[in-house]
């Protein structure tokens, strides 16, 4: 009897170590396809927080404003002359509340991508242009960016004008100097989709010889679009865009939220998507709804995870992890002006053989993490 039971527990204690779980530690394994598992430095995060007294004069306020005292968050992250470079959003204390201040576009740079140095201004604003009636009072916000071979960077942002947020281009040879082309579905369909509620533009992208570049699929280059389900839309010069739609003209949905999941509310679009051999990957955020939602995880949190698509026909959608990869965890994760708590994913960045992912911190400060190809694949422990 003694032997049996023996036999029993040393069984089960296999049984639980080969599925990598236990009642004291429940890890959450990735599939070869996807990437992760993305680790957080040692006390270094959060990596960019706000700041009080850098004064910035804003051309449509015509004053001199304290432009990211209020919230730094959601960055988009890439590579110039060798260093790392985030854009992040930053807010001002002009109003109350998320979407009544005014957003602007912060500039840092990094060695080790890790420790920052940052302008004293903006490098992104609502100005006296052609987009001022569709970006201000509400900003630049949650921006994407993605680079060419020759290196024309393309950053896909939205426009808020606190009526209607909408997916808009821009492009910069220097990560500074920008040129706005306005929403990227305005041409599109005769206007069709000019006054659509858009936003979160992930263009295709693949590592060649170590270097994440803009991809061409068939002959055009692609993006996945969309905040409450995910969309698609093709481009021949990466500035006017052309949803992908169904027979009788309606937005083709290449997957949404699903009930009982921590993407049961949003499943909305993150850093660039990237080709690979097993097929495309796009990292995505989803939110938890408070009714239909997975009940391990708070009501309304967002985390963080991935989807594969074919690698040859980028609209057919293969599967996406039922856990999130990445989540809140420490505490400026889960508290900030999102008070719900939140790990916002927009910037990734091939640096030195490893993947950074850069992420908005509670919609209030900005966080990184660490992804190691050589390392094996683990996510975040379950709840």
């Amino acid at each position: 009897m003694k032997s049996t039971f023996l036999f029993l527990l040393a069984t089960t204690i296999m049984v639980c170590t080969a599925y990598g779980q236990s009642s004291n530690n429940k890890e959450n394994k990735l599939p070869d396809w996807a990437f992760g598992g993305f680790e957080r430095p040692k006390s270094v995060n959060p990596v960019i927080s706000p700041i009080e007294n850098t004064k910035f004069y804003c051309p449509l306020a015509k004053d001199s404003i304290a432009w990211e005292s209020n919230d730094t968050f959601n960055p988009a992250a890439t590579l110039y002359n060798g260093e790392i470079v985030v854009l992040y959003r930053a807010e001002d204390k002009s109003g109350v509340g998320i979407g009544h201040r005014t957003s602007r576009l912060g500039y840092a740079t990094s060695t080790d991508g890790i420790h920052f140095q940052r302008e004293k201004s903006p490098v992104f604003y609502p100005d006296n242009d052609s987009q001022k009636e569709l970006e201000w009072p509400g900003g630049c916000e949650d921006p994407r960016v993605a680079v060419t071979e020759d290196g024309l960077y393309v950053m896909m942002y939205t426009q808020w004008n606190r009526h209607v947020p909408r997916l808009a281009v821009a492009t910069s040879r220097n990560l500074k100097d920008w040129t706005k082309y306005g929403p990227a579905f305005a041409k599109a369909y005769n206007g069709k989709f000019f006054n659509l509620g858009c936003k979160s533009g992930s263009i295709l992208t693949e590592i060649v010889k170590g270097q994440q570049l803009i991809k061409k699929i068939n002959g055009q280059y692609f993006m996945y679009w969309g905040e409450e389900h995910v969309f698609a839309a093709t481009s021949d010069d990466l500035i006017n865009w052309t949803p992908v739609v169904n027979i009788d003209g309606s937005l083709k949905k290449l997957f949404s939220p699903r009930d009982g999941y921590f993407d049961s509310h949003l499943t909305e679009c993150g850093p660039p998507a990237i080709y690979t051999p097993k097929g495309i990957v796009l990292l995505y955020n989803g939110k938890n709804h408070s009714g239909r939602g997975d009940k391990r995880y708070t009501a309304n949190v967002y985390a963080a995870g991935q989807a594969l698509f074919d690698a040859n026909e980028p609209t057919r959608f293969i599967t996406r992890l039922d856990e999130p990869f990445f989540r809140p965890m420490d505490s400026f994760e889960k508290s900030g002006q999102y008070v719900d708590g939140t790990v916002f994913i927009e910037g990734m960045v091939y640096f030195k053989n490893k993947w950074y992912l850069y992420y908005g911190c509670a919609d209030s400060k900005v966080g990184v993490a660490v992804y190691d190809p050589k390392r094996p694949a683990k996510a975040d422990p379950l709840p």
